[in-house]
């Protein structure tokens, strides 16, 4: 990947924080968006210095609308920024049956919304130019939703669709698009007491996650899971979802539905 600016959403910590850093040291400039201005702060002075790279704060709460069309401004308009990080996202919402109504429709709006209007705030101009990234971080739960909660994985399996696409449209226009899935990573969203119950195998250190999603970025994959051992796996699942559409939509239903 050339020298670009990109923007990274979520970036006071954690994934994005690590991106940030990545991104620096591989010397892209940097607009950093998360809440915590003082976090972002620290980080862009942290990494101006050891990178020298150009790193700029944007203090914004993507859940609230009026910080989200401020960043959707700054990605229609400034035309030195050339990719975009949409990793902001909210966890832990519980069992359907006790879920707070606020919590669902903050996940939404951060999970779903945000990331599909900042990608959109964007698309036009990376388009026209004939180059660009966006990379969309989504989970494996979008893979298995029955093995989570019920409004998180359905996010995220929001995003992968959404990128899917959106690399279908924006890739002939020379717009690479990329879908991050991963597993469970050592991040503040999990609660450490939570990761002490889950087998240490099953958890990956979110440097590890930051940069095999970058290598896989590096090998224009669309779709990079991280832990994925074969992705001949893939390849296949998706096939076998291929293999479904002829008849996913046909005159007459299917003989078992008929009276």
């Amino acid at each position: 990947m050339t020298k670009q600016t990109l923007l990274v959403t979520g970036a006071s910590n954690g994934i994005g924080a690590v991106y940030a850093d990545r991104l620096a040291r591989r010397g892209h400039d940097l607009v950093l968006v998360a809440r915590s201005a003082d976090k972002l702060q620290a980080l862009a002075e942290r990494l101006r210095q050891e990178t020298g790279v150009a790193v700029e704060v944007l203090a914004a709460d993507l859940g609230k609308s009026g910080d989200l069309a401020k960043v959707e401004a700054r990605l229609r308009e400034d035309a030195a920024i050339t990719g975009l990080v949409n990793n902001a996202g909210i966890a832990g919402e519980g069992p359907i049956l006790t879920a707070d109504p606020a919590i669902i429709d903050s996940m939404i709006a951060l999970n779903v919304s945000a990331v599909t209007r900042l990608a959109a705030a964007i698309a036009p101009r990376l388009a026209a130019r004939g180059a660009g990234t966006i990379v969309n971080i989504t989970s494996v739960t979008a893979l298995m939703p029955e093995a989570f909660t019920a409004v998180y994985p359905a996010t995220k399996a929001f995003v992968l669709a959404f990128s899917e696409a959106l690399q279908a449209e924006l890739g002939p226009r020379g717009v690479h698009v990329q879908a991050v899935l991963p597993g469970i990573t050592r991040t503040a969203i999990w609660e450490e007491e939570r990761l002490a119950q889950i087998p240490a195998e099953m958890v990956m250190s979110v440097d590890d996650m930051v940069d095999a999603a970058l290598a896989g970025l590096d090998l224009r994959e669309r779709i990079t899971i991280p832990s994925l051992p074969d992705t001949a796996d893939l390849d296949r699942f998706l096939a076998a979802r291929g293999a479904l559409r002829p008849n996913l939509s046909l005159r007459k239903p299917a003989p078992r539905y008929r009276a």
